[in-house]
């Protein structure tokens, strides 16, 4: 497939099943459930400070300036049909977005391993991985997130095959703006500029150049958000979810095996989830600023997780296995009104253990175990296949090792106790194209092994 085909005739048929896959979750959800399912959660929390920012020119949750969340996302949201209350338009918008990612990983698929069919394939399993499904349907930033992820990933393994300064920028702004939609890779561009800064560079003089250019068309757009939050609030952080996260998630699940309580006890114990249940379990903060809490927040989970270091990596590192993990079957069978919210595995794996968590939900729900099992093998195929690619796919190296360090870095970050099986769609892509490198090698592996026979034969 040439890549500078727009549009090939192969990718007809991938994108048309990713649309009716998408498209069918999206009626049959919204027929079982209405707009209940697509919208819980966090949703919310994007829908408000975005509503205020368009119609009212703040971005602010009631009151207060909004800290917790950025602004790409809930701009996004009400642009394509929240401002109206329509939320399948705005889902619709979404299945839209899918299947230009779709287009992009086939692209990238191409410059990893040229000259073999792993861009048609790479789309095909885009096309009908599960948990991709899912998210385009719900009202959240994955879907959003991940194409300007996947842009920025064809933007960058361009610049490591022609050497251009210009292709670099561009992927640097991508970058930045992937960030304002999901801050979880904020310190991905330092990763990158170390990384630039190491592997030798195509043009002479780019060691230098490379890791420059990528930090000034990526931090300055974060400077300008953080000087923002200072000047409005006194928070000089990028998004208050890293200091609540600490705070209500990881040191809290140090602190309950500490006092061998739940999980879910010492979150209410700390005042999670609102404003209100915090102060009423802190009174003494009741006259204290937003900066104040945080900064409490941040200092009383620094020195319980260095104090705990081995409890906290055992958890942080349980979250990261969640994430890798965990099919997500249950959030597919939610939009279908076949579960519930309590029905889902991470929550149980917090405090039980893997074996006691699976027996809890068969006993409950039996379909779901079935339906899980199905997923995890589908999951556990994707990642054998990404991993024989990566280690025996003939392909552009240096491609591969970037789709590489990506996967550890989302994965890595997104452990802890808040890890969801919803956190690893960003790794998705990458994998995909790994895989489907994996397939067109031992495709080509087995054809090859064909021929020698037929040879043999004759």
């Amino acid at each position: 497939m040439s890549i500078s085909r727009s549009f090939p005739p192969e990718l007809r048929l991938p994108k048309f099943v990713a649309a009716a896959l998408r498209l069918s979750l999206l009626v049959a959800s919204y027929m079982r459930t209405g707009t209940v399912i697509l919208t819980q959660g966090d949703t919310a929390s994007y829908l408000a400070p975005g509503h205020n920012l368009l119609f009212h020119g703040s971005f602010a949750n009631g009151a207060l300036p909004e800290i917790d969340r950025t602004p790409g996302y809930p701009l996004f949201a009400m642009l394509t049909g929240m401002a109206w209350n329509n939320v399948l338009l705005t889902a619709i918008v979404q299945i839209a977005l899918s299947l230009v990612t779709l287009w992009f990983i086939s692209r990238i698929a191409e410059r990893c391993f040229p000259q073999t069919n792993a861009a048609i394939i790479a789309a095909w399993l885009f096309a009908v991985e599960p948990l991709s499904i899912v998210m385009n349907v719900r009202l959240m930033p994955e879907t959003l997130f991940l194409l300007l992820l996947v842009v920025f990933l064809d933007r960058l393994i361009e610049y490591q095959a022609t050497g251009k300064l210009q292709t670099l920028a561009a992927a640097g702004l991508l970058l930045a703006a992937a960030t304002f939609v999901r801050p979880v890779s904020y310190y991905l561009v330092f990763c990158l500029t170390a990384a630039l800064a190491i592997i030798p560079q195509r043009e002479r003089g780019h060691r230098w150049k490379a890791p420059a250019l990528l930090l000034l068309t990526v931090l300055p757009w974060f400077a300008v958000w953080q000087w923002r939050n200072f000047a409005q609030t006194g928070y000089s952080g990028f998004s208050a979810i890293v200091e609540k996260n600490l705070y209500f998630y990881q040191s809290a699940e140090v602190a309950a095996e500490l006092a061998h309580t739940s999980f879910a006890d010492e979150q209410l114990k700390r005042g999670y989830p609102d404003e209100a249940a915090y102060l009423a379990a802190h009174p003494d903060q009741r006259t204290w600023t937003q900066p104040q809490r945080l900064a409490y927040m941040r200092a009383q989970s620094v020195q319980l997780l260095g104090q705990q270091r081995a409890l906290y990596l055992r958890s942080h590192f349980k979250g990261v296995a969640i994430v890798a993990f965990t099919p997500a079957a249950a959030e597919s069978l939610q939009l279908l009104g076949l579960a519930s919210a309590s029905d889902g595995m991470p929550k149980r794996l917090v405090n039980e253990s893997l074996g006691t968590s699976i027996a809890s939900v068969a006993h409950s729900q039996p379909a779901i175990v079935i339906y899980m099992g199905l997923l995890e093998v589908f999951l556990l195929l994707l990642y054998g296949l990404a991993l024989y690619g990566l280690l025996r796919g003939k392909g552009s190296t240096l491609a591969k090792v970037t789709l590489t360090g990506c996967i550890l870095y989302f994965l890595l970050i997104s452990g802890g106790a808040q890890a969801v099986g919803r956190y690893r769609l960003p790794i998705l892509p990458e994998v995909c194209i790994l895989a489907a490198g994996g397939v067109a090698t031992l495709r080509r592996r087995n054809q090859v092994a064909g021929e020698l026979e037929a040879e043999v034969s004759l």
